[in-house]
């Protein structure tokens, strides 16, 4: 590596710098989720780099970053943004998790011990406890992964990993509405129980209706409120949520179903 480098230390020089960069990357997206940052907002390079008290190039690092994971745009002559919340983004989000997070869930179940369910069961009821909806996200994520760690497939796990971190901000739309917290969990439980009891087929079903169900609930939503100026300009905020009731009817009648398969 000297040889090839003049002896210049590539690693050991790149390494502050990558690492603020993470910082300021970790910082503004946890200001996204927070709605401290409203989508479209502007995101100045010069001005975070005061904020931060550092040179441009880790502010420009980071913005990249953000960028490639959907948490920004970048324009050429018009700088970088929050990205805005997109309907179809959100629904495909949930498409491609919906068919990787059963290919990984039916890899994964035939490696579970007892152990590994010991663990996904804590973290379920971690989830279930969870009212706080920023935690409650990260408790979602942990359950998800957990089902499907013994896959053995880092490729697919860090794939899923990116999903889940890209879909955040949607996610926590759908957690803005109480009802659904206790919808999920009550799908979570009967993934659970398939899992538990070795049934792939089942438990590839529940988890595919679950993430589907969750992207055509947020994707209702963002389009309804999208259309709200052209329709009505004031909307009382109950209308809004009644827009996605449909969802829950559904989901009743998916756990009936379920309960009469196993019985």
């Amino acid at each position: 590596m000297s040889d090839a480098t003049n002896g210049f230390p590539l690693e050991g020089a790149a390494a502050p710098r990558t690492s603020t960069s993470r910082m300021i990357a970790d910082a503004l997206r946890s200001a996204i989720v927070e709605g401290k940052l409203a989508p479209d907002a502007p995101l100045r390079q010069d001005a975070i780099a005061r904020h931060f008290s550092v040179s441009a190039i880790p502010v420009r690092e980071a913005l990249r970053q953000l960028a490639s994971e959907g948490w920004a745009k970048i324009e050429v002559n018009k700088g970088a943004s929050v990205a805005s919340l997109s309907a179809d983004e959100a629904r495909e989000i949930y498409e491609i998790r919906s068919a990787l997070e059963s290919l990984a869930l039916g890899l994964a179940i035939p490696n579970h011990t007892s152990a590994s369910l010991r663990e996904v069961t804590a973290l379920a009821a971690a989830a279930k406890r969870e009212r706080d909806p920023s935690l409650y996200v990260a408790r979602n994520e942990a359950f998800h992964m957990s089902l499907y760690a013994p896959a053995g497939r880092p490729q697919l796990l860090e794939m899923l990993t990116a999903l889940h971190r890209r879909g955040e901000r949607y996610l926590r739309l759908k957690f803005g509405f109480p009802e659904y917290k206790g919808e999920s969990d009550s799908e979570h439980t009967e993934i659970l129980a398939a899992v538990k009891r070795g049934d792939v087929p089942t438990a590839q079903k529940l988890v595919a209706e679950h993430l589907l169900g969750t992207g055509e609930l947020i994707y209702r939503f963002l389009t309804e409120r999208a259309a709200l100026p052209a329709v009505a300009t004031s909307v009382p905020p109950s209308a809004q949520t009644a827009a996605a009731k449909p969802r829950a009817a559904s989901s009743r009648s998916r756990s009936r179903t379920a309960d009469e398969a196993s019985s």
